[in-house]
């Protein structure tokens, strides 16, 4: 399905980003960068990872999630939150919740990772479950209504896309100047982030979205500059099973991403496992989409200097051990 682009502002700046970036300073973790001779050599270039499977709640959503709880009123921080999410946002707002004394609603669907279900739940929120077909847009609005809660969405919100721009500007400020930067792609909150931050601090470097193949609406989105969308794609990369880039996140993508390119899911196993074995990095299957972007030559970056956001660590073991 495809809808026409329309012509939205430019809801986010790197100012936003900056601003976001002063907020989380001593409560968001400065992840590492961290880089290895064998990956070097594997794909023939520097490259440096931004390592947020080491994050609070194990992914970036934390930045996201605590930027845009904290910038509430008094009034709303009293009433709660409902968010919708299939874990990491879930998990992120969860432990922001707990930390700002906020209630937290997270609408999941029923067949989400269990590891991303526990946390949620250790972290304090209340689950409420839906099943794949259901709108779970139209539920969290619902309880909206129904509890007063205020609507935290995973990524088409000014505030969630600012703090996710973080990790960009932190491993830029590491590692200098970059030729390219892969990150992955869901709703593309990370990727509008990241690509405003390297439009600032990195103008040479080329911004690379990586989606799973069977959920190329971003890729497709990109080409045609018309929003297309999918509908619960059957790839192991669940946090990129977003049905469609958002009305904030679309035109930032248009306008700051320099290409967008797609893996198989047997690539993006190949490039998870590689990074567990010989990096010694837990990373889940979404957060390896940028990493296997380079792994597979989907672009030529021979002799450059590379950076990866590995975007989030809660990998279900149980369930990649059986397809291992």
């Amino acid at each position: 399905m495809s809808t026409a682009a329309g012509r939205f502002p430019m809801a986010v700046t790197y100012d936003d980003v900056a601003s976001a970036a002063q907020l989380l300073a001593g409560c968001c973790h400065r992840t590492p960068v961290v880089t290895s001779r064998t990956v070097d050599e594997r794909a023939g270039a520097s490259v440096f990872f931004k390592c947020e499977n080491l994050q609070r709640a194990g992914a970036f959503k934390f930045r996201g999630a605590y930027n845009a709880l904290m910038r509430l009123s008094p009034e709303q921080k009293r009433r709660g939150v409902v968010a919708y999410s299939s874990g990491n946002h879930a998990q992120a707002v969860a432990l922001a919740g707990q930390l700002l004394h906020i209630p937290a609603l997270i609408v999941m669907p029923r067949n989400a990772p269990q590891v991303k279900a526990n946390a949620t739940r250790g972290y304090g929120a209340e689950i409420v479950f839906y099943d794949r077909g259901e709108s779970r847009e139209a539920i969290a609005e619902r309880l909206a209504r129904e509890r007063g809660l205020a609507v935290i969405p995973s990524f088409d919100h000014p505030h969630i896309v600012a703090g996710q721009g973080t990790a960009a500007k932190e491993l830029l400020e590491e590692t200098g100047s970059l030729d390219f930067l892969f990150v992955p792609c869901g709703g593309a909150g990370l990727l509008s982030g990241s690509a405003i931050v390297a439009r600032q601090l990195a103008p040479g470097a080329k911004v690379i979205g990586v989606e799973p193949a069977a959920g190329d609406d971003a890729t497709r989105s990109f080409r045609t500059r018309t929003l297309q969308t999918v509908t619960d794609p059957d790839t192991i990369a669940d946090g990129a099973r977003t049905s469609s880039l958002g009305k904030i996140t679309f035109p930032l993508v248009l306008e700051y991403v320099s290409d967008m390119v797609t893996v198989s899911d047997p690539e993006l196993l190949s490039a998870m496992f590689f990074l567990w074995e010989r990096v010694k990095l837990v990373v889940e299957p979404t957060g390896a989409l940028g990493a296997a972007a380079v792994f597979e030559r989907k672009v030529d970056v021979r002799g450059a200097r590379v950076g990866v956001i590995l975007s989030g660590g809660n990998a279900d073991i149980r369930e990649l051990a059986r397809l291992l």
